[in-house]
């Protein structure tokens, strides 16, 4: 076989490839992988194969065993193919073989080659190929950067490999094949996509470049539409202005820019909720569940219906770290772009601003406790559900890949993530802190058995994320210490509650909790925790890289774990999390009172309870 590149190829195929008397080895799944493997060839590498030695062979042709034939290119290492057996269901499973490039720009390329389009997305093959772009756009933060990746793209966008007969339809193929792995990309991380600097960027810039195709390659314009989907932009011209008898195109190209573009203004921020605490003594807030755009007028509102208060009497002061005071004006927005505040955020009386005097007393704090023991168990249920859902539900699978490798260029990938964590957080301490401000014996019995039914309520209503939340809140020690009050708990609570506890035991890595979660329906809401847990394992367990090769089989391992969230965000039997709420309890799960001092929770426990 003579290849146009005039180099000097060796390849040679394993005796488990190679068809003989009795073996049924060589079918069609092998025929075509050995094609892919001489295509490679044909673009410019060196075939070496290094059959496995006597010790190491299978006893037989068609055992799991490997055969390894790796791609050169410059005395380097390029591509590793290894044959494997899939992990899907017996009517998909095959014998395939999985590319591990040296390179986060070869791992691209390989995609990009067995990519399918359209037409002959039905094929095993294509769904092989979808799998493994999937598993790449959700974990190519491992290995590469975001704006790396945007180069990687444009690059093979524009690529020309000279003029040959065929340049045309295989330059289209491949311009559409970037196009659609840019919108699998969109689907996955749109936000990032739209509030990215580098992403908005390489968007207009690809824009530019198809809209230059738009007239040697038409069937674009439907790709073209949905990059203007992305982009929130309108066009007006057509593509017979897109011709060859412009003179000076660079000109074209930026009035098309300019003229023709029409950005639809939205806020980058608007309509995303936020979590904001307002701080009304040292150690205590308000957790305030509102949106990004609120201004220090409304968030003054919220605080004074929670606490009761006058909002004439109070004002909102951001403290900084250096502990400088700024008073927050009515209609100043209290969130910047990037979802921050200007500093702590406390609430103080009005007259009072530079003692920095908190507004309520302890006694004012002791009687709001009670307050919840005329809610009803499932309507709380029910609002904190619907609270975690519709965090839930804009949380993107990769910011659980972004969290884990905590790198500093993945500031504000992460907000959904962390506001679900911190509600969790909180709410574990709200549980503590409405037992602790409870002076009354006969009513800490009353909200111990409340929140041991909210728990149950929640596990119900499939909201594993509170359900967590609620018994590690009453299992922490400030609030476990208290004997006196479990003694007067009834003997039912007190089996319901142990029942419920089993299901957070960690043993065996958290067994009970996965059995269980295995058999609830979509959607649901996971305990986020213990999936960061997982892919923390996977990432600091595995190596990134193997002899100079990306290990593409940890980024496949990470992409399943993370999948998890997409499972459990799909309804497709209508089973819908969300419920009516009733207003005056969705005002009081909204608007959470915490003691976030630890000191100060065992002090309270302490004072209801001294120790013998």
């Amino acid at each position: 076989m003579a290849w146009d590149c005039g180099l000097r190829y060796v390849f040679s195929v394993s005796p488990a490839l190679q068809q003989g008397p009795g073996a049924a080895s060589r079918d069609r799944e092998d025929i075509s992988r050995m094609e892919m493997v001489q295509r490679l060839a044909k673009d410019g590498c060196r075939l070496l194969h290094s059959p496995l030695r006597q010790a190491e062979r299978p006893a037989e042709p068609l055992s799991d065993a490997a055969v390894r034939v790796c791609v050169r290119e410059r005395s380097r290492e390029r591509l590793q193919l290894q044959r494997t057996t899939s992990a899907r269901p017996p009517s998909s499973a095959a014998r395939r073989y999985t590319g591990v490039p040296a390179t986060p720009e070869k791992v691209l390329e390989h995609l990009l080659s067995h990519l399918r389009l359209d037409e002959d997305c039905g094929s095993l093959q294509a769904r092989e190929a979808e799998t493994l772009l999937d598993d790449f756009l959700l974990t190519y933060p491992v290995i590469m950067s975001t704006s790396d990746l945007c180069q990687a793209l444009l690059g093979h966008y524009c690529l020309k490999r000279g003029r040959m007969k065929d340049e045309g339809k295989e330059s289209l193929v491949r311009k559409r094949k970037v196009l659609h792995l840019l919108s699998e990309w969109s689907a996955l991380c749109r936000a990032t996509l739209q509030e990215d600097q580098h992403t908005r960027l390489f968007m207009k810039t690809l824009y530019g470049n198809v809209l230059d195709d738009l007239y040697e390659f038409p069937s674009l314009e439907k790709e073209l539409k949905d990059l203007q989907k992305l982009l929130r932009m309108q066009r007006r011209h057509t593509v017979d202005e897109c011709s060859p008898q412009r003179k000076n195109k660079a000109l074209f190209h930026q009035l098309s820019l300019k003229e023709n573009w029409q950005p639809l203004r939205a806020p980058q921020t608007e309509g995303k909720e936020v979590l904001c605490r307002v701080y009304v003594t040292v150690d205590s807030y308000v957790s305030v569940r509102t949106h990004s755009a609120v201004t220090a007028q409304e968030l003054l509102a919220a605080v004074a219906d929670r606490l009761d208060c006058a909002e004439d009497d109070m004002v909102l002061v951001a403290v900084s770290y250096s502990r400088e005071k700024a008073l927050l004006q009515p209609h100043q927005c209290v969130y910047t772009n990037s979802l921050s505040t200007a500093g702590r955020l406390c609430v103080c009386r009005r007259d009072m601003t530079d003692l920095m005097s908190p507004v309520p007393d302890n006694a004012q704090l002791q009687q709001l406790a009670a307050r919840m023991l005329t809610m009803n168990t499932w309507d709380i249920a029910v609002a904190l559900t619907n609270c975690d859902w519709s965090l839930f539900s804009n949380l993107q699978e990769q910011e659980l890949v972004y969290f884990t490798l905590s790198r500093d260029s993945c500031a504000g990938h992460t907000v959904a993530l962390e506001l679900l964590l911190q509600r969790c957080n909180e709410v574990q301490q709200w549980v503590m802190t409405e037992v602790l401000l409870c002076p009354v014996l006969c009513k800490r019995v009353q909200l111990f058995k409340k929140f041991i039914k909210i728990a149950a309520h929640c596990k119900a209503q499939r909201n594993l994320n509170s359900f967590f939340a609620i018994i590690m809140g009453l299992n922490t020690a400030a609030v476990s210490r208290l004997s006196q009050t479990w003694e007067k708990v009834p003997g039912k609570f007190k089996k319901l509650f142990s029942e419920l506890e089993s299901l957070t035991d960690p043993s065996f890595n958290h067994k009970a909790y996965r059995d269980a979660f295995k058999k609830m329906k979509s959607p649901k809401i996971p305990f986020l925790p213990l999936l960061l847990k997982d892919i923390t394992f996977i990432h600091e367990g595995n190596k990134t890289f193997l002899d100079n090769l990306v290990n593409f089989e940890k980024m496949h391992m990470i992409a399943d774990t993370v999948r998890i969230v997409r499972q459990c965000q799909t309804d497709h039997m209508g089973n819908m999390l969300t419920q009516k709420e009733s207003a005056e309890v969705r005002a009081y799960i909204n608007y959470l009172h915490i003691i976030d001092n630890q000191q100060t929770l065992f002090e309270l426990s302490h004072r209801l309870e001294p120790k013998v």
